[in-house]
């Protein structure tokens, strides 16, 4: 899948959701305007407002789109780029995309700020939509409450380090899935979708976004240098993923709670993160990971099989096997 392509299929409509996205950041003070724009030169993908888009035409008949549509998806960007920003000072993060963060160029103080001037503009671009406002409000701010929800418990796992898979899942979704869900859910009721149509949108967003972080933490164990971070990160913020869970499931449970204490005290003993990988490979950690990942992107797929014949049908399962075989 071209990521270019799905834009070129979006046409006029996501010319108007960078065309908003650009004027919900808009600012007279000089310094924030020069800095939202440098954040928007390094934007990614932008997998969460071409997926609001996706799924209002899947669900419409790929026909064209309704401007509470283009506020859905630029809120949806807007909103993932804030909870970055806000990540990467809880995180201590230097670099992000194979940039540096703002965190680190202008310190965390700025990069929170900043964060809540993008947040802010994202409920605003719901605030402002013509219909179904209430329904609008109610599912991005429940995934707000997600987003905080998800830092805390991973913050609490980490100290404790006896995260398991339903915490792993929880935790996930909570900090990445929520958020597709919101994107998805949100342009579906934009084009006044049936409830059916709510709940198949549902179901593959979610499995969807649990699939894509499943992808980013492979990536943390697999060596790729080319997906913005070091090999090892994760480990290093006593992060216990997916491909580690794995390697528990193959391990006896002396192995485990050797592996679980090196992973507690990882801060004082660096020198760790070597053998978890090793373990991990040793382990097959990454088999059951690759396993679970295609657990959802079937789920994500069955979804959106229920949704009609379309173009934009079409596209949202290329973006499905997008992010189970993306490489960075």
């Amino acid at each position: 899948m071209n990521i270019d392509g799905l834009k070129e299929f979006c046409g006029g409509d996501w010319v108007k959701v960078d065309a908003r996205i650009r004027a919900a950041l808009k600012s007279d003070i000089a310094l924030l305007d020069s800095t939202n724009e440098m954040i928007l030169s390094h934007s990614g993908k932008q997998l969460r407002p071409l997926l609001s888009l996706l799924v209002a035409k899947a669900c419409s008949g790929d026909s064209v789109l309704p401007e509470d549509s283009i506020r859905v998806a630029a809120a949806a960007e807007l909103l993932h780029n804030a909870t970055l920003l806000h990540d990467d000072v809880a995180d201590e993060s230097d670099c992000r995309r194979g940039f540096p963060t703002l965190n680190s160029l202008m310190g965390p103080s700025v990069s929170v700020l900043v964060g809540d001037y993008w947040l802010v503009s994202s409920m605003n671009e719901i605030r402002s939509a013509e219909h179904f406002g209430p329904r609008l409000i109610s599912i991005f701010s429940r995934t707000l409450t997600h987003l905080a929800e998800g830092e805390m418990l991973q913050l609490q796992k980490a100290q404790n380090g006896d995260t398991c898979e339903a915490d792993y899942l929880r935790i996930i979704f909570s900090k990445t899935a929520s958020l597709f869900e919101a994107a998805a859910l949100a342009a579906a009721i934009s084009v006044n979708s049936s409830p059916d149509f709510e709940e198949a949108v549902r179901q593959y967003a979610v499995s969807l976004g649990i699939a894509f972080q499943i992808r980013d933490d492979i990536f943390d164990y697999s060596g790729n240098t080319g997906v913005g971070k070091p090999t090892g990160v994760d480990i290093l913020e006593q992060k216990i993923t997916m491909p580690l869970l794995g390697a528990f499931e193959n391990s006896t449970r002396d192995e485990e709670l050797q592996i679980r204490k090196m992973v507690s005290e990882i801060h004082e003993h660096p020198e760790y993160a070597g053998q978890i990988l090793d373990f991990v490979a040793e382990k097959n950690g990454m088999e059951y990971a690759e396993k679970r990942l295609g657990d959802y992107v079937n789920g994500a797929l069955a979804a959106i099989s229920r949704l009609p014949e379309t173009r934009a049908g079409e596209y949202l399962g290329e973006m499905t096997y997008y992010v189970a075989k993306r490489d960075k």
